[in-house]
């Protein structure tokens, strides 16, 4: 009877280590991570330099970097110098100088396993410091002779008034995505909505075109798109 019962035990004892095993093991594969690059990445924007080649009266260039602080969360910043030469019916005019906007993205998009891409919204402040240059105009020239609208004469006047120093403040809303074609390499593509905040203008005459925030609406916002190549430089993986 003895000997019945030390067998059951042994076999209850050995059918129990068997199956804590079996949990460690299902544990240890549960516990499985995968890290991503948190660092640095920095690139340019490949579209203005091709806008360049296409639009002889448009010059610029880009570079955009952004630093991953958390998850979901990444520091953002745009900077770079535009020249653009704007025809109306009556004037051409040209605006250059220097932008920088500076914000944050927040990736709204679940990766999967170790992928790194990002379907992001992100916030900006946008500042700009340009020279504007009315290159040409036609006056308008009113008769005199009451209920008479004014009119265009057909001399135009081509003589450059430039001021300098002009400055443009701006907020702007983000949507984009970034894709990672190769290790570290992202290729990545978005659109803004701009709101102007604070605009100088050539006396006399209204700025149409501001570096960094593109064409001027009456309403005083504006459009952007950007195409980008970038590399991400590495600190730690998480």
């Amino acid at each position: 009877m003895y000997k019945y019962i030390i067998s059951i035990c042994l076999l209850f004892v050995g059918a129990n280590g068997f199956s804590q095993k079996q949990k460690l093991s299902k544990t240890k594969k549960d516990t499985i991570t995968y890290k991503t690059g948190y660092g640095l990445r920095l690139g340019v924007d490949i579209s203005r330099p091709v806008l360049s080649i296409v639009d002889k009266s448009y010059s610029g260039l880009e570079l955009v970097a952004d630093y991953r602080i958390s998850k979901k969360w990444y520091i953002a910043t745009e900077l770079g110098y535009e020249e653009e030469k704007t025809f109306e019916d009556f004037t051409t005019s040209t605006s250059k100088g220097s932008f920088i906007r500076l914000g944050a993205n927040f990736n709204a998009y679940k990766n999967w396993l170790d992928m790194n891409n990002e379907i992001y919204v992100g916030m900006r402040y946008g500042f700009a410091i340009f020279d504007h240059t009315l290159n040409s105009y036609t006056p308008n020239v009113t008769s005199g002779v009451e209920e008479t609208l004014p009119y265009f004469p057909t001399n135009t006047i081509t003589t450059p008034l430039t001021e300098t120093g002009l400055t443009a403040h701006w907020t702007e809303i983000q949507l984009g995505i970034k894709v990672e074609v190769l290790k570290n390499l992202f290729l990545s593509g978005g659109f803004s909505y701009k709101i102007m905040l604070s605009l100088d203008d050539q006396k006399n005459f209204k700025t149409l075109y501001a570096p960094g925030f593109n064409r001027i609406f009456e309403s005083n916002t504006g459009f952007g798109f950007n195409y980008t190549i970038s590399y991400l430089i590495p600190f730690v993986n998480k």
